[in-house]
């Protein structure tokens, strides 16, 4: 192992992608059981994500099913991928944070975004509008504000004022900025645009303001990391995402994610497969040797601090190799930590 993936903290986001063929409470049991492993396998933290509408994910309420996955872990960092903060009002979004940093103390993520709903529909049944993102930067102020008892209305958040939930900011696009602004870590995907990353980890480190919240900058750089014994096996791990991903872009629904030998035998159209093919490009996959060898490049080329794997497939046991199989490439070991 090198010193770089030595030294890196690996960490696990899980989007509770729903099966086909399975229920929305199988992919949520199954972030929770993938929680469980996550902290055997010694990762640092465990996040969960905010989708609205969306067929192919579970995932809709985060600080709920953060709530679950801390409940039944005992050390892992958990928290969220984040909660999409234009949807929200700020005050509600620092009293759930601060019930869960009661409930597990020193234990609490808060990954923040700065997305609305991707569908008019979904918009308008958020009370959202696509311009509510622009006002992101006085929406995490005032957030932050609330526990540190700052507000102007007089209102105190409870329990959260007084606490310390570290925050972070879900950098796409203008998001590199404001985490810089704010003086928060930042966390930067995807793998497959490399050179938009890095121009993203610099503008965050050209413009990054120390703060109460963090001293120095701090980036994670998130995307998806599949190892097998084999790269064709790596490869299949990617092919049921990259087909949803695909179908979405041509018939704008995310759907459940099928199994790769039903996808391999698809006749797809044109377009279909250059963005299927495109679907599975860019990611680090590979064997534990070749996937080795690629992080280490990948903290090279960013200087990350910390690499959040997103990975979703549909055969559960693969994810699970592939995990345990990133595990050991990484140092992290059963029972351990990052060093």
């Amino acid at each position: 192992m090198t010193s770089s993936l030595a030294t890196t903290r690996f960490s696990v986001l899980d989007r509770s992608r729903i099966r086909a063929g399975h229920t929305a409470g199988e992919a949520l049991r199954d972030t929770v059981e993938l929680a469980r492993e996550a902290e055997r396998l010694g990762y640092h933290r465990f996040w969960v994500a905010e989708h609205h509408g969306v067929p192919g994910v579970a995932g809709s309420a985060p600080t709920v099913l953060a709530a679950a996955v801390a409940g039944a872990t005992h050390r892992i960092r958990v928290g969220t991928g984040g909660v999409m903060l234009p949807n929200h009002r700020p005050l509600v979004v620092a009293e759930q944070f601060g019930v869960l940093e009661s409930l597990f103390p020193g234990r609490i993520d808060m990954g923040l975004g700065r997305s609305v709903g991707f569908t008019d529909g979904v918009r308008r049944a958020l009370g959202r509008e696509k311009d509510d993102a622009e006002g992101f930067d006085a929406q995490l102020a005032e957030l932050l504000g609330w526990f540190r008892g700052t507000s102007p209305t007089g209102v105190h958040a409870r329990p959260a004022e007084g606490l310390t939930v570290p925050p972070f900011v879900l950098a796409m696009g203008e998001g590199a900025a404001v985490a810089a602004r704010a003086g928060l870590p930042m966390v930067i995907g995807d793998l497959r645009d490399r050179d938009r990353m890095r121009r993203g980890i610099d503008r965050y480190h050209a413009g990054f303001r120390p703060s109460e919240w963090s001293a120095e900058p701090y980036v994670v750089v998130s995307g998806t990391v599949a190892v097998a014994a084999t790269p064709e096996a790596a490869r299949r791990l990617l092919v049921p995402e990259a087909w949803s991903m695909a179908h979405a872009r041509t018939r704008g629904s995310f759907p459940p994610l099928p199994p790769a030998e039903e996808v391999e035998a698809r006749t797809m159209t044109g377009k279909e497969r250059d963005l299927y093919d495109a679907g599975l490009a860019g990611h680090v996959a590979g064997t534990e040797e070749q996937v080795a060898d690629e992080l280490e490049t990948l903290l090279k080329e960013t200087g990350a601090q910390e690499v959040l794997v997103t990975t979703s497939t549909y055969d559960r046991e693969a994810l699970l190799d592939s995990y345990r199989r990133l595990a050991r490439v990484t140092g992290t070991g059963p029972l351990g930590t990052p060093a």
